[in-house]
């Protein structure tokens, strides 16, 4: 099979992952919404970082308490929706692994991360306005169950997932 690069998400708990979902099958243009919704950490890793990926994954979350974190609201995008995600116990994990992954990082994951769920992209202008303030009104301030990491393969459509752990200690 041919290498492709490498996506890490938070995996989402089961009740805010079928929120988050709902709200993405309803608003996001259909013919390109191949991927459940989801938290990225970072959006492209090289095919051959595979397995220290892996060990360092188990190792940011065993022994250790899902990250606190919530939905604070909603925010735009340049052309769509997203669902803003503030949690900086999550921040700090994305941060461990960003220093020991420092030399494959490429410009977007070294950029500053700023922690979302995207509903709605690629949509003209008005219409990524109209959801916004629709959603606005709608979404409150809410807890959001963080509840592993996962790795996926990109190879242009839908994600193929490569590995997932979870977080398994006591908060």
């Amino acid at each position: 099979m041919t290498p492709a690069p490498i996506i890490v998400t938070a995996l989402l708990g089961a009740a805010d992952q079928a929120f988050a979902d709902k709200l993405r099958r309803a608003h996001y243009p259909a013919a390109r919404n191949h991927v459940p919704a989801h938290l990225t950490l970072f959006h492209q890793l090289p095919p051959a970082s595979g397995p220290e990926l892996a060990t360092r994954l188990r190792a940011a979350v065993a022994g250790r308490a899902p990250p606190r974190a919530r939905i604070a609201g909603v925010m735009r995008l340049e052309a769509g929706v997203a669902l803003s995600v503030h949690s900086p116990d999550l921040a700090a994990i994305r941060d461990e692994l960003a220093d020991g992954l420092a030399g494959l990082l490429g410009a977007q994951d070294r950029a500053g991360w700023q922690p979302h769920i995207t509903i709605q992209n690629g949509v003209p202008a008005r219409e990524a306005k109209a959801l916004f303030a629709a959603l606005s009104a709608e979404v409150t301030a809410r807890p959001l169950h963080i509840a592993g990491l996962a790795s996926w393969a990109w190879r242009g459509g839908p994600w193929e997932a490569i590995g997932s752990t979870r977080f398994n200690g006591r908060g």
